[in-house]
């Protein structure tokens, strides 16, 4: 049956300040936003914000973490807790953790949230650890038992933190005949799946991803972290790393990806020499990122640092310098508790202020609007935001540069077309070097009820980052059934130049991902089909067996994706044993411009399968029994098949006819390398001469133009509007006049992409022959993406 938030009581705790003491919760009322409290050096965050600082014990510190590490998994509880600057727990028994005493330890439990308040992760320093445990379902002998282990260990993380890793069992493990919580000495255990992320961590040791006895995981994501020994992945599925360090990598299963990590692996992905496959794809920068923002204190006060977005990065950051990003006041910021609405946040984003949005769970009748640029949305604790009209529960306006991070949006049980809509329809306010990013942001439709969303996340402004998204149709928990949580698509990307890092799209009815917009880029993608179609005619797109899981746009252009992995499972209590497939996980155009790195299908469990890997590319991922892994290194194409060559000759000219020809050599014009100067590079150079003869008797009047189209480079595009030229009669005859000069569209107008005059001649002109050149003016934004471009001049006559 269905249940509600009044069948789910909130436990609720104070916010601690000291040992034992609590500040109460201020209620909030009316739909107006009214004054904004002055903040003292202790902002009220709410009853379920936990500060420790060093009148805490170690003890009462893991005993306030493990009472809230024991939330059921679609509980409507939400926690945080901060540590501020300091030592916590004792080293002295780091070398053998069986008899060390005086440590902080805990397990992190669902929809737990703990973060360091220091300017850098090593501000806080914690001898211990805060780990994560598998599901044990054999008590006796958890070798029996690798599901589901940590397949559901989601909704939990931790940042700006340095550990000296001592960890023990604690609670009900630790009276396990084998308990799950004993590691290595100097190592600690983070076994999870998808939203659990780590960001900011400093281990000083080693770190491992899989329980003890190698139950299953199912995927993880670490950023701006540093592990300086060994991280052992083992039985993970698949792990995005970026911008990090790390001492070794040990393990994994299907996608192990890491971009800009110093001390990741080569990569190996696919078929190895002496047989098997590879699983490692290694990307040496990160094309674009900005790490999330966060809470910390500077001195007394609290603050959000806010990153700045960079460019082509490795390894771990963390500075928070103004050359690093902004540090906002946190009385600039709206202070949001559960039970505000979507008025009074509504009212608060008008009035120009931020929003912190406290941990617990959102009723909004209407979307919290976004329309100031640069507006940062910080959610702690796994604030849940939950659309009841219909309606979205974040809508964006058509503005650059805003910051939404750490929220869980849960949709409601009245259908919405989208959850999270970035930009309206036709956005096209961008910055590149401040672009509109999404940051740990995870989406569910159904698990704590029967919830409907068509469209889960839609990105429409241009120069979006998505930075951690996991958007999940539910496969388990409350609502959960093909007419039940109904969900067309994760997420859809209209917008041009949007890159993503780390996207988890899973179960969706439809495309799980479709993405629309140019030069789109994804690095690391994981998918499973949904488990439930009652039958192949119910998941059919069009004449096509299933949906593709990533779904390219048969107009795009140019897009790249890299490390991605679609996984089926069609769950025989769902279509009694029928057979169901999938055409191919990810469907692109077959087109140059368009390529696919590391891509690989797995058949988990279940029936049917998938038929290949990318397009008509790649080995069919099926068999009885599942466990069936097939891989494709690379699929790209030189040849667009639905294209046609033209070739056209020009004979010589007869006598009486107007004839045009490149004179001498038709070279590629090549501009060189590119200049920075101020606000844009800049390039010269000149076309190849036009000849141009016209011995008519008519005298007619004539004219030779030419128009440029985008200029091109594997990766990128940038528009043919930003040449301007200089016509100029080289060798005088036949009445030939030069065009009139354009400029660069980076100045002005749409430069060449628009058709311009070379040269022309007016009626009753003389006959004759005439040489026609032009000076190029190129005029590029210093955002373009690095590389060498290529674009078509083309000329026609017309006389």
């Amino acid at each position: 049956m269905h249940r509600n938030r009044a069948d789910h009581p909130p436990t609720r705790h104070g916010r601690l300040i000291g040992a034992g003491a609590t500040i109460a919760a201020l209620a909030i009322a009316g739909s107006a936003l009214g004054a904004m409290p002055a903040y003292a050096a202790e902002p009220d965050f709410g009853p379920n914000v936990t500060i420790f600082d060093d009148t805490w014990t170690a003890d009462q510190i893991s005993a306030a973490l493990m009472a809230a590490s024991t939330e059921a998994e679609f509980s409507l509880n939400r926690h945080q807790f901060f540590f501020k600057p300091g030592t916590y727990g004792s080293a002295a028994g780091q070398d053998n953790p069986a008899t060390a005493t005086g440590i902080v330890n805990s397990e992190l439990g669902y929809y737990q949230a703990v973060a360091g308040l220091g300017a850098s992760p090593e501000d806080v320093r914690i001898n211990g650890a805060i780990h994560v445990e598998p599901v044990r379902q054999c008590e006796a002998n958890p070798w029996d038992c690798q599901q589901p282990g940590s397949l559901t260990r989601f909704w939990r993380s931790m940042s700006n933190l340095t550990f000296n890793p001592i960890q023990r069992p604690v609670g009900v493990d630790a009276s396990r005949p084998f308990p799950s919580g004993i590691t290595n000495a100097h190592q600690m255990r983070f076994a999870v799946s998808q939203a659990a992320p780590l960001r900011r961590i400093n281990i000083e040791g080693d770190l491992t991803l899989m329980g003890r006895v190698g139950e299953y995981a199912s995927g993880g994501y670490l950023a701006n972290s540093k592990v300086s020994g060994e991280i052992l992945s083992g039985s993970q599925q698949q792990w995005f790393t970026r911008d990090s360090t790390v001492g070794t990598w040990n393990g994994g299963v299907w996608n192990m990806v890491f971009s800009g990590v110093d001390g990741a692996p080569a990569t190996d992905f696919g078929p190895l020499p002496g047989g098997g496959n590879g699983n490692k794809t290694n990307i040496g920068d990160t094309p674009i990122n900005r790490e999330a923002p966060f809470l910390y204190l500077d001195g007394d006060d609290y603050k959000v640092f806010v990153p700045k977005a960079k460019q082509d990065t490795s390894g771990h950051d963390w500075s928070t310098d103004a050359s690093a990003g902004e540090s906002i006041d946190i009385d600039d910021f709206y202070i949001a508790h559960e039970g505000a609405t979507a008025a009074q946040l509504n009212a608060a984003l008008a009035a120009g202020k931020h929003l912190l949005i406290t941990p617990g769970v959102y009723s909004l009748d209407a979307p919290l609007e976004v329309d100031n640029a640069g507006t940062v949305v910080l959610g702690l604790g796994y604030a849940s935001l939950v659309p009841t009209a219909g309606n979205a529960a974040i809508e964006v306006g058509d503005v650059a540069g805003v910051k939404i991070a750490g929220l869980t949006i849960d949709a409601g049980e009245v259908l919405s077309d989208v959850l999270l809509q970035v930009g309206p329809d036709g956005a096209s306010a961008s910055d590149a070097a401040d672009p509109t990013t999404l940051s740990d942001v995870f989406i569910r439709v159904g698990g704590p009820w029967a919830g409907k969303a068509t469209t889960s996340i839609e990105v429409n402004s241009p120069d979006t980052l998505l930075d951690h998204i996991w958007a999940w149709r539910a496969d388990h928990g409350e609502g959960v059934g093909w007419t039940s949580n109904v969900g067309d698509h994760g997420v859809v990307v209209n917008g041009d130049d949007v890159t993503a890092l780390g996207l988890f799209v899973e179960h969706y009815q439809k495309n799980q991902v479709i993405w629309n917009g140019e030069r789109g880029r994804t690095v690391f993608f994981q998918s499973e089909t949904p488990y439930d179609p009652p039958t192949q005619g119910a998941y059919m797109d069009g004449t096509r067996l299933g949906y593709a899981a990533y779904r390219v746009g048969d107009q795009v252009r140019h897009h790249l994706a890299q490390g991605v992995g679609v996984y089926s499972f069609f769950d025989a209590q769902y279509n009694q044993s029928q057979n169901i497939y999938v055409e191919s996980g990810v469907q692109v155009p077959q087109r140059p411009g368009v390529r696919i790195e590391s891509a690989v299908s797995v058949m988990l469990n279940g029936t049917g399968g998938i038929n290949h890997i990318v397009n008509d590319q790649g080995d069919a991922a099926h068999a009885p029994g599942g466990g069936i892994s097939k891989f494709l290194a690379v699929y790209e194409t030189a040849v667009d098949p639905n294209a046609q060559s033209l070739q056209v000759t020009v004979p010589e000219g007869a006598p009486g006819e107007f004839v045009w020809s490149i004179d001498g050599t038709n070279d590629i014009v090549d501009l060189g390398t590119a200049v920075e100067n101020g606000d844009h590079f800049a390039a010269s150079g000149s076309i190849n001469p036009v000849r141009v003869t016209d011995t008519r008797r008519s005298a007619a009047p004539w004219s030779v133009s030419a128009q440029v189209g985008d200029f091109d480079s594997p990766v990128a595009s940038f528009s043919g509007k930003y040449l301007g030229w200089a016509p100029k009669v080289t060798e005088a005859g036949g009445g030939a006049a030069a065009g009139e000069a354009v400029q660069s569209g980076f100045i002005g107008g749409n430069g060449l992409a628009d058709s311009s005059t070379l040269g022309h001649a007016p009626s009753g002109h003389e006959r004759g022959s005439a040489k026609l050149g032009a000076d190029l003016d190129l005029r590029i934004p210093v955002a373009a993406t690095d590389g060498t471009y290529r674009a078509t001049l083309t000329i026609t006559g017309l006389g």
